[in-house]
């Protein structure tokens, strides 16, 4: 059964070795990361990683069926809170994991194409100098994306400008 966890993101390998020993290593964790680009402030282009979900993971044990393990677990080193309620939703984490490993590059590191962006759907920048203004995606390839934004057609490669951050 998959759990999903809030834990310190730099308290990761305690964690691991916590549920070494409390589960006996009867246990995986799935935390994808996706790979994207940081621009420093001399504008040179530097690969980073990030973990998709934040602080949260996703842990499977057969174990969790007993509720007994969830809480002895619940108070292990790196974890901030055990999210309840999971059971009922094993279809849909089981199939939201699967998509991110159809995605992989390598192991547990996404593409960007994991993000859908999807032909005639109207979107907004959220930042820069066209913060605010919508635009049309007018059309999607491998490398690239069109966009419409008033009269302006715009073509841009979508590994390099999808997702990227500003140091």
């Amino acid at each position: 059964m998959w759990a999903v966890i809030k834990i310190k993101i730099n308290e990761l390998n305690l964690l691991k070795q916590d549920l070494d020993k409390k589960l006996n290593s009867d246990y995986k964790i799935y935390a994808p990361k996706i790979l994207f680009t940081s621009y420093t402030s001399k504008k040179k282009p530097k690969a980073k990683q990030m973990y998709l979900l934040g602080d949260y993971i996703f842990c499977f044990s057969d174990k969790f069926k007993d509720q007994k393990y969830l809480e002895i677990i619940k108070f292990s080193r790196g974890i901030k809170n055990v999210i309840n309620s999971f059971s009922s939703s094993q279809k849909e984490i089981l199939s939201f994991i699967q998509r991110c490993k159809n995605y992989e590059i390598k192991k547990d590191v996404i593409s960007l194409n994991f993000f859908d962006v999807e032909q005639d759907k109207l979107y907004q920048f959220n930042s820069g100098m066209f913060a605010n203004h919508l635009f049309k995606v007018v059309k999607v390839q491998k490398e690239k994306i069109k966009i419409l934004m008033g009269n302006l057609n715009i073509f841009f490669n979508k590994e390099k400008y999808l997702l990227s951050i500003n140091n």
